[in-house]
């Protein structure tokens, strides 16, 4: 702040002297050379004698004698110095003392009044506060920022930004701040910087779908979706991604989709929590779209058969596990039932069916397609890690009753 107002001080000062310099200098005082005037006219009366001298001897005509006496009177005007030196400059200290006087009022009042004084201080205070507004915000430290104070927290995190250069978690703050004061264009601007450096943080794609389910366009639902099945893919039980899928769902009146994941919500959630009541009303709601068909399932069940590429024997970890677990196709990401096995040798066969559910109300013969997938896991995850064994079969139409898929483990993911 003391660098802005000396730099205010500084451009006064080069006004006024560019304003009060001109009445300050001295005027030029012209000296008159006495001896040469008197020189010049006694040449000229010689000179006026001779014409006159001509003219009675006839030597010229009268014109002629006319026109030489006035060219030499003119002649004499301009070679003769003033007859009177400027002696008076005048009191000019009072003009420049006016100039002064008026520079510093315009620059007053046109600051006031063009300056946004007020805006350039709160600028300062943002920045100057940026750390007490971080920690209540983000580590909840202190009372709740209020408008006022998220805005100038958007304000110092933009300045931080530009005087540091990107940084994946002020840009991810950035966004989230964005979104509390409903700048909505400034939250997405801010959640596509921080996925430039970091394309799988879980909590910018969740964040960055909020946006997204708000701006409320079908291209934007479908990238939210995508984004949450991508946090899906590394957790499988991300509540966050869970609930915005099914708020996705039922936008879209998919009511079977809608229903598979309000029940998951529901069954990770305490009923003393008041969204409880609110997921168990929504449920019934989605019941009441559902036809008898839909809402009570044929059971299905899959015989998987699974084998291992010759090439990666040797690749098979000593102590891994194996899981076999089936996916919707267009549906919730999570796995619709997952066999896990400890003992195991190639080739197996695997059954499963709605007894193998992770969750009680998402069963596998609710959906009508699926993809089978054999994964050898290193740290007991059905989540993949990298250097894992898996094989996926293509996509599998479910008829009633049984069904059989073959799966080859070929590749490291």
């Amino acid at each position: 702040m003391e660098q802005m107002w000396g730099m205010f001080a500084l451009l006064s000062v080069l006004a006024a002297l560019f304003v009060v310099t001109p009445f300050l200098r001295r005027e030029r005082i012209v000296r008159v050379d006495h001896d040469a005037n008197a020189e010049r006219i006694a040449i000229y009366k010689q000179r006026l004698a001779e014409l006159d001298e001509e003219l009675a001897n006839s030597r010229i005509d009268t014109l002629v004698h006319y026109e030489s006496v006035r060219e030499m009177k003119r002649r004499l005007l301009n070679e003769l110095a003033p007859e009177q030196a400027l002696t008076n400059r005048g009191d000019n200290r009072i003009f420049a003392l006016t100039g002064l006087l008026f520079v510093t009022l315009f620059s007053v009042i046109f600051y006031q009044w063009k300056g946004n004084a007020k805006q350039v201080q709160d600028w300062y205070s943002a920045i100057e506060k940026l750390p007490e507004y971080g920690e209540r915000a983000v580590l909840q430290d202190g009372e709740p920022l209020s408008a006022n104070e998220l805005q100038a927290f958007a304000l110092g995190l933009r300045t931080k930004l530009a005087a540091e250069g990107d940084d994946a978690v002020a840009w991810m703050l950035l966004g989230r701040v964005a979104m509390s004061i409903n700048d909505f264009e400034m939250a997405m601007q801010s959640f596509d910087r921080a996925l430039e450096m970091n394309p799988n943080n879980p909590n910018v794609l969740v964040n960055y779908s909020q946006v997204l389910l708000i701006e409320g366009s079908e291209s934007g639902m479908n990238r939210a979706a995508r984004m949450l099945s991508k946090v899906l893919s590394q957790d499988p039980n991300n509540i966050d991604a869970i609930s915005l899928l099914a708020l996705i769902a039922y936008e879209r009146k998919d009511w079977a989709e809608a229903k598979a994941a309000f029940e998951v919500l529901l069954a990770n959630m305490d009923k003393a929590d008041p969204r409880y009541s609110m997921i168990a009303a929504r449920i019934d709601e989605i019941n009441g779209h559902l036809s008898p068909s839909t809402s009570m399932a044929v059971a299905k069940t899959i015989t998987v058969t699974v084998d291992i590429d010759p090439k990666l024997a040797e690749n098979i970890p000593s102590n891994g596990v194996l899981f076999v677990f089936a996916k919707a196709v267009s549906g919730p990401p999570m796995p619709l039932a997952v066999a896990k096995l400890r003992d195991y040798r190639f080739p197996l066969t695997v059954t499963l069916d709605d007894s193998l559910a992770m969750m009680p109300e998402l069963q596998l013969s609710q959906f009508e397609k699926v993809i089978v997938t054999a994964r050898l896991s290193v740290d007991e995850s059905v989540s993949p890690s990298k250097g894992e064994l898996e094989g996926v079969s293509q996509t599998l139409e479910l008829k009633e009753g049984e069904n059989s898929q073959s799966i080859t483990i070929s590749r490291v993911y």
